[in-house]
């Protein structure tokens, strides 16, 4: 079984045991990055109480996937030219956005890219939803249907979340995600674990992009994550965010990591074909997770 370790910070992420995917977060990544990141999937307007109702449920419900053991992935073999895009639709309470441009480069340029979807997300671009599920490129996610804090809601709100996203994946495409990104980066071992008992692996990243922030130009996000990715990188942006630069400085991003000898690859891809190690047995011991609200 692969096991976790909890670390001491407020919103720390867990340590997989697994040296394959297991490492601290690079020093080279700006708070500030990180930051924006997970204001990208923020709403622009006042915050509602938790919890807070989808308006429409599903009408489909998808079949359940077997448990799988809490599982968490940072980022691929330090050994191999393989990175792998990521790129989150979040779903807030707030009417979500959608920048198709993303998706056409990377089917012009061939690109394989993993697709984090909300819930909601999915249910207000239906279309949009159908049409990535169908393209053999794309790989999609779990981002949960509303996007919550995930480590402040209760076991049974964050169920919710997970399971109202695959019915709408389901409900649209008749696919179900196996791969799940928390909302603001934010897990510790229960949410891992939620995630685990509905057959889905936790990803995380190693290379936050920042794209949210209007701020940094085409030029500086190109620069970034062209010149900080590392051999089996998992980069995340946003496609989501009309009006930002993401959609900009992807052709860029894609040449030069390509000049670099990069190929890209999912997140399952890029799991795959990562030498299996065998994990340390003696940091086997697992933190329990902090208290959490009762909403």
């Amino acid at each position: 079984m692969t096991m976790l370790v909890m670390g001491n910070k407020k919103n720390d992420m867990c340590k997989l045991m697994n040296p394959i995917y297991s490492r601290r977060l690079t020093r080279r990544l700006p708070i500030l990055l990180t930051a924006l990141l997970f204001a990208g999937c923020a709403s622009t307007s006042p915050e509602k109480p938790l919890p807070y109702p989808p308006a429409v449920l599903p009408a489909a419900s998808a079949p359940p996937l077997d448990p799988i053991a809490p599982t968490v992935v940072r980022h691929g073999s330090r050994k191999t030219k393989l990175i792998a895009l990521t790129f989150d639709a979040c779903s807030t309470h707030a009417p979500s956005g959608y920048d198709p441009r993303i998706a056409r480069i990377l089917i012009e340029q061939r690109v394989p890219a993993t697709l984090f979807l909300g819930g909601k997300w999915i249910q207000e671009h239906p279309a949009e939803a159908r049409a990535l599920a169908t393209n053999p490129l794309f790989e999609l996610g779990n981002h949960t249907y509303l996007h919550p804090h995930p480590t402040r809601v209760s076991p049974e709100r964050l169920r919710q979340e997970i399971d109202w996203t695959q019915n709408a994946l389901y409900q649209v495409s008749g696919r179900q995600a196996t791969l799940f990104r928390a909302p603001y980066g934010e897990i510790d071992y229960r949410v891992v674990k939620i995630a685990a008992d509905a057959g889905l692996t936790t990803v995380q990243f190693d290379l936050a992009s920042g794209d949210p922030d209007k701020r940094i130009n085409r030029q500086k996000l190109a620069d970034y994550v062209s010149g900080t990715a590392r051999n089996g990188s998992i980069v995340v942006m946003h496609i989501n965010h009309n009006g930002k630069h993401t959609a900009a400085a992807l052709p860029e991003i894609i040449r030069r990591l390509r000049a670099r000898g990069f190929e890209f690859v999912t997140v399952s891809e890029l799991m795959a074909r990562a030498q299996p190690l065998k994990p340390d047995p003696a940091q086997a011991k697992i933190k329990p997770a902090r208290p959490i609200d009762s909403n």
